[in-house]
């Protein structure tokens, strides 16, 4: 995965600073082997729980982030059922198989973690990560049945990249609810669920997380803007400009480039996440 020339070529376009030069931009790893990047996609994995149950975006039992794994490919990795995000570490995550079979753990997996994310992984080969939960302002967006308006830079990430599913039947359990879901996402990176939350998805487990950290600030932006206007119209970003921003912020790079600073954070903080 390259760089978009947007961001990649960035550094060329500021190159000098007084006699120096600036470093290129760090790029996502490569690796040699499945087992190299299972590795780091459980790694990823851990780190984006952790910082999920930092930011509070935990609720109770509820909410899965899982990644697939690199070799067996339907089957993917995901947080047990029951364990508390800030507990969630490499060595008790679970692997789960397309019939819903733990094939690696001895913890159970949560029936809607599979229902959804099973569909999801089916219908978008592309997707590596998913990521969903109840955070608040995600749950608050999602019972007025709307998309986000794009009103900040932030926003222009999801610039006709997210959709909303507004057929809530309660509590996911089957995979047809599952189907419909993936449906509705389409190829889009973001879905809002209606009285639901929020979901998103990337082509590496921090892409997905770092677009739903995002997604639910740009949920909480807009609410705290509804409610200071007063249900006023709120001054929107113009096409030209969304259109401009959209592959610079809303780029896959961008979504792995915008998680590293908070992989740096929660690393140093907490690093039996890697046990």
């Amino acid at each position: 995965m390259n760089a978009p020339a947007d961001i990649s070529n960035m550094h060329d376009r500021h190159q000098k600073l007084g006699d120096g030069v600036s470093p290129a931009l760090p790029q996502p790893p490569k690796f040699n082997n499945p087992q190299d990047e299972r590795l780091h996609r459980k790694q990823m994995l851990a780190a984006a729980f952790r910082l999920f149950s930092r930011f509070g975006f935990d609720e109770g039992v509820a909410g899965h982030i899982t990644a697939r794994d690199p070799e067996f490919k339907d089957t993917f990795w995901v947080n047990p059922f029951g364990v508390h995000f800030s507990q969630i570490k490499v060595s008790n995550l679970i692997r789960v198989d397309h019939r819903g079979n733990v094939v690696e753990g001895v913890l159970p997996v949560n029936e809607a973690a599979f229902a959804i994310h099973s569909r999801i992984h089916h219908a978008r080969p592309d997707v590596v990560a998913a990521a969903h939960t109840h955070a608040p302002h995600g749950r608050a967006w999602a019972t007025l049945g709307k998309p986000l308006d794009i009103i900040s830079l932030d926003s222009c990430a999801f610039y006709k990249d997210h959709v909303v599913h507004d057929d809530f039947e309660g509590v996911v359990l089957e995979l047809d609810e599952g189907e419909r879901i993936a449906k509705a996402l389409g190829k889009n990176k973001g879905v809002i669920l209606q009285n639901h939350g929020l979901l998103t998805v990337g082509d590496s487990v921090e892409a997905a997380a770092w677009w739903y950290i995002a997604m639910e600030r740009c949920c909480q932006v807009q609410l705290m803007a509804e409610a200071a206007s007063h249900g006023k119209p709120l001054k929107m970003v113009t096409q030209a400009a969304a259109e401009q921003a959209y592959p610079i912020v809303g780029s896959s790079y961008a979504g792995w480039f915008q998680f590293q600073p908070l992989l740096a954070r929660i690393s140093k903080d907490q690093p039996d996440l890697f046990d």
